[in-house]
């Protein structure tokens, strides 16, 4: 229709998808604009677990003390390359500030209240898309192999609990009876039953942009560079193929949404917290839901291909080759826990997540532009929170009051 409002959505993730699928309900014709195919990013190699009962920030009470071992430690969960380092700096100085007590409440209040909606947000999309069959509801154990770091843990499982969060307590034993082949190490388990995984993060975002384009939608494989800005804000996204005209700009790209987001006068401490993975593909392993290892700083999910455990946070260039060293770690972890995966056929993945030392997104109007939406930076919780990001987006475009407060996720509130 030739006066259907129009918007570009720059990022093919789980959350420019999500917010291309939110624009289109409110009536947007929508371009999905990526260098890449839907997911093949951040998206493609995430854990997969819907983290709803991720609410603990990442800069805890504590950290600070912890950090000069974590970075110089080999087993650390915790990188930083130090050609990386004076880059990083400010970003780190923000993120230890983040731990004091009244900052991490105030965290993880505000994480909770994305989380709160985040089913209600994504499942009709999952629905909507056929792709219900990519979805597991088996529940997440949380694993302690020592009584000394289950202890050291209260803080995180108490500001879960007062979130909302159910959780049971399970010894060693009865962790055992839910996961069998799980490593006798375990002593102690905190279960949430009500936790949802899915089978295949890239298939999954790959049905939603899947039903994006049966929806009208257009997909487009291109760069964007830069923007052409007139007296009401960006008129053009460049591209090295031309100029695409837009009404509507989201800037949902990860970690290249800082480079974007500078360009419109924006200026927000993302880095690129890069994740490694490494999928067992040839295992006869059998589990009954995900496991986050406290000890190991390890996930571990079940898969429609194999078991993929990933972890570790390494503060590096985006492009930055991997490091064999954590790789290697990151599947070392793996086999500990579930001794029955040594053996097996193995590929390995790095890539980096978008994280801000708070460890909120941002999601808001441009400062500067108010034809400009920002939604990126969700730490690891990408695919947890991107229906709701794409709904509040498509909120904050038809001038909807937001179903969410947007107070916490400003892009300027740094």
């Amino acid at each position: 229709m030739a006066n259907q409002p129009t918007a570009a959505v720059v990022g093919a993730g789980i959350v420019g998808v999500c917010c291309a699928l939110y624009l289109q309900n409110e009536g947007f014709n929508v371009t999905l604009i990526d260098r890449g195919g839907p997911g093949e990013e951040a998206s493609f190699g995430n854990l997969g677990g819907f983290g709803v009962a991720s609410c603990p920030p990442a800069a805890m009470p504590g950290i600070l003390a912890k950090v000069p071992n974590m970075l110089l430690d080999a087993d650390a969960p915790l990188k930083l390359r130090w050609s990386h380092a004076i880059r990083a700096l400010p970003w780190f100085l923000q993120f230890t500030a983040n731990a004091r007590r009244e900052r991490v409440e105030a965290n993880a209040a505000a994480r909770q209240s994305l989380l709160d909606k985040a089913h209600e947000a994504v499942d009709p999309l999952i629905a909507e898309a056929g792709a219900q069959h990519l979805m597991s509801h088996t529940g997440l154990m949380f694993t302690f192999e020592s009584e000394q770091s289950f202890r050291a843990a209260s803080y995180a499982f108490d500001l879960r609990r007062r979130n909302g969060v159910r959780m049971d307590l399970l010894d060693g034993d009865e962790a055992r009876q839910v996961q069998p082949a799980l490593s006798p190490a375990v002593v102690r388990a905190w279960r949430v039953s009500d936790f949802w995984h899915t089978l295949d993060p890239l298939r999954l975002v790959q049905a939603l942009a899947a039903l994006f384009e049966r929806r009208g939608g257009r997909l487009d494989t291109r760069t964007v560079s830069g923007f052409d800005i007139g007296p009401d804000g960006v008129r053009a996204l460049r591209t090295a193929e031309g100029d695409l005209p837009v009404r509507i700009v989201v800037v949902a790209a990860g970690v290249w949404s800082r480079r974007l987001a500078a360009m419109l006068g924006t200026r927000v401490p993302l880095e690129a917290e890069r994740g490694y993975h490494a999928m067992f593909r040839d295992t006869d392993v059998s589990m009954n839901g995900g496991i986050i290892s406290v000890d190991r700083h390890v996930a571990v999910t079940p898969m429609a291909a194999g078991v993929r455990v990933g972890g570790v946070a390494e503060f590096a260039p985006p492009e930055a080759p991997p490091d064999p060293r954590i790789a290697a770690r990151v599947r070392h972890h793996g086999e500990a826990l579930f001794p029955r995966l040594k053996g097996g056929r193995v590929t390995e993945w790095v890539g980096p997540r978008p994280s801000h030392p708070d460890s909120r997104p941002v999601i808001g109007r441009s400062p500067r532009f108010a034809n400009v939406l920002f939604a990126f930076g969700h730490d690891h919780l990408g695919l947890t929170m991107g229906g709701i990001t794409g709904r509040l987006i498509s909120e904050l475009a038809v001038a909807r009051p937001p179903s969410v407060d947007l107070a916490p996720f400003r892009p300027d509130r740094f």
